[in-house]
């Protein structure tokens, strides 16, 4: 039993963890390997580097195999436990990814824009999520009592709402792990996330900065094969992940049907004994 974030207690059987085998050769493949040139790297990324080649930094896979399945272990945990991830990455080779990843998983993303205090000042976003629903249920009627003109205008504030707000519109509550590609375009989501003390999952390129993230990935975060190998990973894990919550129910279920029955058992042992009450009758003279 571990504890997870907010003091949510994780349980988890290492039997039932089926991790994806990233290899060495799928990480070369995928260009993982492949930092920025040295010109732009961040000194705090030297512990991953093996070296540089044509003024380009080479990330050591021998530092990101064990990282990367360190990482998904954790998503793993966090997933079984019922909890939700929440997919970040805002640049425009991820997006697409982002997406269909987070609608295969049932997980909640963020794809265009993070909007400042989406985590910390959440009571304010649910209030623009409202709206969202709001304007999607009065569009999809067919008499909504306007004008052309102001069904137009209406339909722009949707489009523009569900464009920063439409992967979050069904979240109830603060995400239980982030997953971010790119921690400097998302430094904003970070910096909630940290106040919050919601755990990261980040992959690194050789131009970042790995404070405050709890399980680093070294690795390319601009390259779309790149991008997609994370993707794939992350999704094999999620969905694994997710039998463990159905055998859980399963078991849960059973484990409910078995309390009745012994307590059933039970009332009737508790039963008083009607003892049979024999009248004298008079017998007939």
């Amino acid at each position: 039993m571990l504890t997870g974030p907010k003091g949510m207690l994780w349980r988890f059987n290492r039997e039932t963890m089926n991790i994806p085998n990233v290899t060495i050769k799928q990480l070369l493949e995928a260009g993982v390997h492949l930092g920025h040139k040295t010109l732009r790297w961040n000194p705090k990324m030297k512990q991953f580097i093996f070296g540089e080649k044509d003024s380009i930094h080479i990330i050591d896979l021998t530092k990101t195999l064990p990282l990367i399945k360190n990482a998904m272990k954790e998503v793993h945990k966090c997933i079984s436990a019922g909890g939700k991830v929440l997919i970040v990455s805002t640049k425009k080779q991820a997006a697409e990814n982002v997406l269909k990843l987070a609608n295969e998983t049932n997980q909640f993303y963020v794809n265009y824009r993070w909007l400042g205090g989406m985590l910390t000042n959440w009571k304010t976003i649910q209030n623009s999520i409202k709206r969202l629903k709001k304007l999607d249920q009065d569009l999809s009627k067919e008499d909504i009592g306007f004008t052309k003109k102001e069904v137009l205008k209406l339909g722009k504030e949707r489009d523009k709402l569900k464009r920063s707000l439409g992967g979050i519109s069904d979240m109830n509550k603060v995400p239980d792990m982030l997953f971010i590609i790119d921690t400097n375009t998302e430094s904003l989501a970070i910096k909630e996330a940290v106040k919050l003390n919601i755990p990261i999952v980040a992959v690194l390129d050789t131009n970042s900065d790995p404070s405050n993230i709890n399980f680093p990935i070294p690795g390319n975060d601009d390259a779309r094969r790149s991008i997609n190998l994370y993707c794939e990973v992350l999704k094999e894990t999620i969905l694994d992940a997710k039998k463990n919550i159905v055998k859980k129910q399963v078991e849960n279920e059973k484990k409910e049907i078995d309390v009745k029955e012994v307590k059933k058992d039970k009332d009737i042992e508790k039963k008083p004994k009607i003892k049979k009450i024999v009248k004298n009758i008079p017998k007939k003279q």
